[in-house]
């Protein structure tokens, strides 16, 4: 009897242990907010609390907010280092992210996931070095990352005609990338792992943007900033113009027969022609819309 009683109270204390660690496990789980940010850059890179190119980093802007800084001048492909260790660090093993992307960072995201969503990734601690590099947490792996949704401020995944004409540098290496045709050739757009992306499409253009089909705000069309599929750019505006096919809401197909990549979503058109492309160092334009978004559901 007596060594009954005692089996039981170590298999009793065992699983008493086991619960313990799994509470310890739920826990230590957290949500966090990713920001990617577009040309030009601002942020230091492999500081994850480095907000330059938004605005004020004392601003809210979703759940344990964190700025992936990628230089913003050279190509996708050399930089994409950068965004891949910060999915590594923050969403994997317990850990979930809600990111949001502004620009060319949407072209960047896209080839992402369309490229290494599927690749085996160790699981990480959430602790970066100063190159923006995080430990393993307990020795596994996973199949892609942790990400709930994306909201995107004036995606540029499918390129500008501002670089096809030359109104940027061409000297640089992601202005090539920006070509319209280019950057609806890198990668298969349709392939987000199932993640969803939701469009912010600004439409505070000016006269010198006259090259840019449709509406715009200043630097990327509707054709882009919906995530409207296809070769090449269409000229897309919102319902008050009459001389241009409008640009849809939701996923439905837009006005004349073009679509959406899937897991494209257009949840905000600015109808009322309010917003540029810009973040002017204080999380301004179109990205105002989209960190008002992360603060109500990044949670």
């Amino acid at each position: 009897m007596m060594k009954f009683t005692l089996s039981f109270k170590k298999v009793f204390i065992s699983f008493v242990l086991l619960s313990l660690s799994a509470l310890s496990n739920i826990a230590s789980a957290e949500n966090y907010t990713l920001w990617i940010n577009g040309r030009t850059g601002g942020g230091v890179v492999g500081n994850y609390n480095s907000f330059t190119y938004w605005g004020p980093a004392t601003t809210a802007a979703g759940v344990n907010k964190k700025s992936v800084n990628w230089d913003g001048y050279n190509s996708i492909a050399s930089q994409n280092s950068k965004i891949r260790d910060a999915l590594d660090c923050f969403c994997t093993g317990s850990n979930w992210c809600y990111v949001a992307t502004h620009s060319a960072g949407d072209l960047m995201l896209g080839y992402t996931l369309a490229n290494y969503g599927g690749s085996a990734r160790m699981k990480k601690n959430a602790v970066a070095n100063s190159t923006g590099q995080c430990g393993n947490s307990d020795g596994t792996s996973q199949v892609g990352w942790n990400i709930k949704w994306v909201r995107t401020a004036s995606g540029a995944a499918g390129g500008s005609e501002l670089s096809d004409a030359g109104s940027w540098t061409t000297s640089e290496p992601l202005v090539k990338d920006l070509k319209t045709s280019t950057a609806r050739a890198m990668y298969n757009h349709n392939e987000t792992r199932n993640v969803w992306f939701y469009m912010y499409a600004g439409a505070k253009g000016t006269l010198y943007s006259g090259i840019l089909p449709g509406q715009d705000d200043e630097a990327v069309s509707y054709h882009s900033t919906g995530g409207v599929a296809g070769s090449s750019g269409s000229s897309l505006c919102n319902p008050s113009d009459w001389f241009c096919n409008d640009l849809t809401m939701g996923t439905a197909a837009n006005e004349g027969g073009s679509v959406k990549w899937a897991y494209h979503s257009v949840v905000f058109r600015d109808d009322a022609e309010a917003y540029n492309h810009y973040a002017n160092g204080n999380w301004q334009g179109i990205i105002s819309v989209v960190r008002a978004a992360m603060v109500s559901y990044a949670l």
